[in-house]
């Protein structure tokens, strides 16, 4: 516990340390979100606060991981070096959707073929085990694009993203320790920590946003971590004290939020006969501030759920994962509609208040 706890404090402090930096010279060269028409925050504010993150990530972690495990994280560190380089890219001159996608997909090779980062079954998902081996590379790569670029969409409110982050890698993390993984239990705590310091400037009101650089950095880390807690929590041993009865339910309740919204604005597009790819208004957090929360008060909101379905998840570890999958899409529907159903009773209000 000690080593991931010092790693997170290192993190911190570097993160902490460099944000003001970021921060005063962003200003100087006009490196800032301007405002605009689909955008919520209302002055112009630095975006390269990513920067900070991942030099806070990646050294905390290199100096609290093991020199003899340093092979183990190495195409880890390399993989994620390069969504770094292309959400920089993005930041400073916007790249298109395309070009962003090519680099999510050659990280992704990278992940399956040199660290062998891949979903080897379905591990008795739908009753079903052993799958051909290609088909694994494709559920592989699909679901760390998924996961990638949904963290990337649910980044459009001070201090929503660092949250939900927090909230899962802290989750993993402790599961690590105590499921005896070192070396991931170590990375989880090392993006940790950085991101408890980035939120320092990013809660309402915001004074940096993490850009696409911190997001794709964070989204990426997140689907790693993602798929080898599947992997390593479906070979241990069944009598272990920790370990769940399912392991793709579980994964997904601990990320559930960014997957909720990018399913549901994909749904909901497509029902307006738009492009799923058509950005809006229409993600979860827009949808909840259309109510009168704040910022703040939206973040904290979605983070409680995203705690309450981790909660979810650790109360049904003995369950099969088809039941708790089943639960965790029931109740994910649920909480959609009633969603939907407030915003429309506060429209009908306000109408006939005019």
């Amino acid at each position: 516990m000690a080593i991931p706890v010092a790693a997170a404090v290192t993190s911190f402090v570097i993160c902490f340390l460099i944000i003001p930096v970021i921060i005063k010279y962003s200003l100087e060269k006009n490196l800032v979100d301007i405002p605009g028409r689909r955008k919520i925050h209302k002055k112009v504010t630095p975006s390269m606060g990513g920067i900070a993150i991942f030099i806070g990530f990646f050294i905390g972690s290199l100096i609290w991981t093991d020199i003899s495990q340093w092979k183990d994280i190495r195409m880890i560190l390399i993989a994620l070096f390069m969504v770094f380089f292309i959400g920089v890219r993005d930041d400073l001159v916007p790249l298109k959707p395309y070009m962003k996608l090519i680099g999510q997909l050659v990280a992704a090779t990278i992940l399956i073929l040199l660290f062998d980062l891949r979903l080897k079954s379905m591990y008795g998902l739908f009753g079903i085990y052993e799958i051909p081996e290609m088909l694994g590379y494709v559920f592989t790569v699909f679901t760390i694009i998924v996961i990638t670029n949904s963290f990337n969409l649910i980044d459009g409110l001070d201090g929503l993203a660092a949250t939900l982050a927090i909230i899962s890698l802290l989750a993993f993390g402790v599961w690590f320790i105590l499921a005896g993984d070192g070396v991931f239990a170590v990375l989880s705590f090392g993006m940790l920590g950085a991101l408890i310091a980035f939120l320092i400037f990013n809660w309402e009101p915001s004074k940096i946003f993490m850009g696409d650089t911190g997001a794709l950095v964070v989204g990426m880390m997140l689907s790693i971590t993602a798929i080898h807690f599947i992997n390593y929590n479906d070979n241990l041993p069944a009598d272990h004290a920790f370990r769940f009865t399912g392991s793709v339910a579980p994964a997904i309740c601990f990320i559930i939020v960014p997957l909720v919204d990018t399913m549901r604005i994909f749904i909901l597009r497509l029902a307006r006969k738009q492009s799923p790819f058509t950005p809006d208004k229409s993600h979860i957090h827009h949808s909840i501030m259309r109510l009168g929360f704040s910022h703040s008060k939206t973040t904290i909101l979605l983070s409680a759920v995203q705690a309450l379905y981790i909660v979810l998840a650790i109360f049904m570890s003995s369950v099969n994962d088809n039941y708790v999958l089943l639960t965790v899409v029931l109740l994910s529907i649920a909480l959609s509609v009633a969603l939907d159903q407030l915003i429309l009773t506060r429209l009908n209000k306000d109408e006939q208040a005019v």
